[in-house]
């Protein structure tokens, strides 16, 4: 079987380090791919992709290396829902940076939570919250998801 890539939507992403060690330990091929460089392991598996600031620039360049990777071989980690649905087309796996995957199953009902909170966001004028700080959980429920992924796609 091919050898899983896992492409990284990098530029708000806080399990870049858990990827790479898990990367390293089931030998997958890593790609960060974002507006601005950052500072990556010395490894041959580790790319860093920097692509334009343009509006979705990072996007569909994720989207479009999980189109072209053999079926059952990419796993993207993104909190982007709109990227998430793409990369699920495309037959990826993809995980929050919290861990949670999203699914087929799942992912209409993530887009519809989506628009209705930008719509609760528009009437607020600017008051209100975002989303919960990330926290050592959230972390663990990733290295623990993407292991179990990573294995599941062993197989």
């Amino acid at each position: 079987m091919p050898s899983v890539t896992i492409l990284i939507d990098a530029d708000a992403c806080p399990v870049k380090d858990e990827i790479y060690r898990v990367a390293a330990r089931f030998r997958a091929e890593v790609r960060v791919v974002s507006n601005a460089p950052f500072r990556i392991p010395d490894s041959p598996r580790v790319k860093r992709v920097v692509v334009s600031d343009s509006f979705d620039a990072a996007d569909d360049w994720i989207a479009e290396a999980a189109e072209a990777l053999p079926q059952g071989t990419c796993v993207v980690v993104t909190g982007d829902i709109l990227l998430a649905e793409r990369c699920l087309k495309a037959g990826a796996r993809v995980l929050k940076h919290n861990g949670e995957e999203f699914t087929p199953a799942s992912i209409g009902g993530a887009i519809a939570t989506r628009a209705i909170m930008a719509d609760l966001r528009a009437g607020m004028d600017g008051v209100g919250g975002g989303p919960a700080p990330f926290s050592k959980a959230d972390r663990s429920r990733f290295l623990q998801a993407l292991d179990r992924v990573m294995v599941a796609m062993a197989r």
